[in-house]
């Protein structure tokens, strides 16, 4: 799964995204609005970065994926740091496009459906070696619908454990239909990221094919 030497980007290019997490974790982590929630958000670019690290030596990724998983890491970091309802720039969008709502959390339930998709297809591709098609795209999107569900039940619980201390974590900011949209969101990420993305994925999964 590694792939030749010229084919596979170098080590230092997975070294570079652990580091910039580890720069960007301190400084989220550094005075956050809520410490549960930022732990809550940060949890899966924890997760995410142990399982890459444990796995470097049998599963070298795409340099496209690495980009994406680092992009998302930093999206949950930025959201951990202000909580979702209250990140900066969901507030210069308000302003912008006229919203009643800060946005933000929109952004990182796109993401999780968007950078998933990658993630996903990259791993029937590769590892189930699953070929290109409808079926790969069903798998892939159906994945990143299971992971946002699962997500919104993570969520769903966290309310019930923490009560009131789960409202910042939540972010619902009063929709009653916050849940649908985050789910809409993810679909719609995960559909974005198949239909921009497949062919510069399909060349970079060549280059560990000829090798």
């Amino acid at each position: 799964m590694t792939g030749a030497p010229g084919a596979r980007h170098p080590d230092f290019a997975l070294r570079a995204v652990l580091g910039t997490w580890a720069v960007g974790l301190l400084w989220s982590g550094l005075v956050p609005y809520d410490r549960v929630t930022w732990f809550l958000e940060v949890a899966p670019a924890l997760l995410a970065a142990a399982v890459l690290w444990t796995t470097r030596h049998r599963y070298t990724p795409t340099t496209l994926l690495l980009m994406l998983v680092l992009m998302h890491g930093l999206i949950l970091m930025l959201g951990g740091k202000y909580t979702y309802a209250r990140v900066p720039l969901g507030f210069w969008m308000q302003d912008w496009f006229g919203w009643e709502r800060n946005n933000y959390d929109k952004i990182g339930h796109f993401a999780q459906g968007f950078v998933p998709a990658i993630v996903a297809r990259e791993i029937l591709i590769r590892v189930f070696r699953i070929g290109t098609g409808k079926l790969l795209a069903f798998l892939a999107v159906s994945i990143c619908l299971a992971i946002s569900a699962a997500y919104e039940l993570i969520e769903w619980a966290a309310a019930l454990a923490l009560g009131q201390g789960a409202d910042e974590f939540l972010g619902t900011q009063g929709n009653p239909w916050d849940t649908q949209e985050d789910m809409l969101m993810a679909l719609v990420g995960a559909v974005a990221a198949l239909l921009g993305l497949s062919r510069w994925h399909d060349r970079q999964i060549a280059a560990f094919s000829r090798a």
